[in-house]
């Protein structure tokens, strides 16, 4: 069964980088239909997802339902097998209740560290408000590890819904160089390490322009994650491939790395790989 998902800008919309973790992580199918926040195309597109007034918004077979809590609980029901709640009682109610805090509360970090995947500050204001959100997030994290055991990097054994509801929390964390404790910070490394995650951002480097009501006129710095393969688009060069990875149509669009070729059925398909290339599946393959 496939379903459909409505989001918004990859690099801006926070609950859009949820929703759509809440499939991608999971192995759960569904097409991804997107538009600019604040858009007409965004109006249009949540009209076909009625009621829901907001991204994300999935549309089921029977009903379509917006906000990415409840999408979290639905496609627990449906997919009980794939771990989007931990198993133990105990940990499942500590990643809900994680989430649920997520979801209702950190306006401040929220509001003044607004989600932009394209960026990163040396050095960033924060005032009291922010500061005491970043010491909660401390507190919960390292709580939820000690209560659940978790040995891993996730905050309550295998990765669940409550990671991917703290995904934009790592990612405003990373691009505001907000100061977290040690432990805090090896909970946002290993989302930025997430191949997931790396595939979200690596797509938001090259979904539209830059809406710069997004960006503050701050010293920048290199993204803190890992650093991406190098590679660039080129007009020319005999790909190894004739058929692009993901759709299986003709490599017309080419990119070099390392001194070899490979072909893209679109634009978008080559830029999101050249972005990082070593995140994407199809493309490993292909390349090793």
């Amino acid at each position: 069964m496939t379903y459909e998902i409505a989001l918004g800008d990859r690099a801006y919309s926070s609950w859009s980088l949820r929703g759509w973790l809440l499939f991608e992580r999971f192995g759960i199918p569904c097409k991804a239909r997107y538009a600019r926040l604040g858009s007409d195309a965004l109006r249009t597109l949540i009209q076909e997802f009625h009621p829901a007034r907001t991204v994300p918004a999935v549309r089921f077979p029977e009903v379509a339902i917006g906000d990415s809590l409840a999408i979290a609980e639905e496609l627990a029901v449906r997919h009980p097998g794939v771990g989007i709640w931990p198993r133990g009682p105990a940990a499942r109610a500590l990643a809900r209740s994680l989430a649920a805090e997520m979801h209702s509360g950190f306006r401040p970090l929220r509001s003044g560290c607004t989600m932009n995947l394209r960026v990163s500050y040396a050095h960033f204001p924060v005032d009291e408000a922010i500061t005491d959100n970043l010491r909660r997030l401390e507190v919960i994290w390292d709580y939820a590890r000690r209560a659940t055991g978790s040995s891993g990097p996730w905050l309550c054994g295998d990765y669940s819904a409550a990671d991917a509801f703290f995904a934009p929390v790592a990612a405003r964390i990373a691009s505001y160089a907000l100061e977290v404790s040690a432990s805090a910070q090896a909970y946002v490394e290993a989302h930025l390490d997430d191949p997931a995650f790396r595939r979200w951002r690596a797509m938001s480097l090259v979904d539209g322009d830059d809406r710069l009501e997004y960006f503050h006129d701050c010293p920048r710095r290199e993204w803190p994650g890992p650093t991406p393969l190098p590679a660039r688009a080129v007009q020319h060069g005999k790909p190894e491939n004739s058929a692009c990875p993901y759709s299986g149509k003709p490599a017309a669009y080419l990119m070099e790395t390392g001194g070899r070729f490979f072909g893209f059925g679109t634009a978008f398909d080559r830029d999101k790989t050249l972005s990082d290339p070593e995140a994407w599946p199809e493309f490993v393959r292909l390349f090793k």
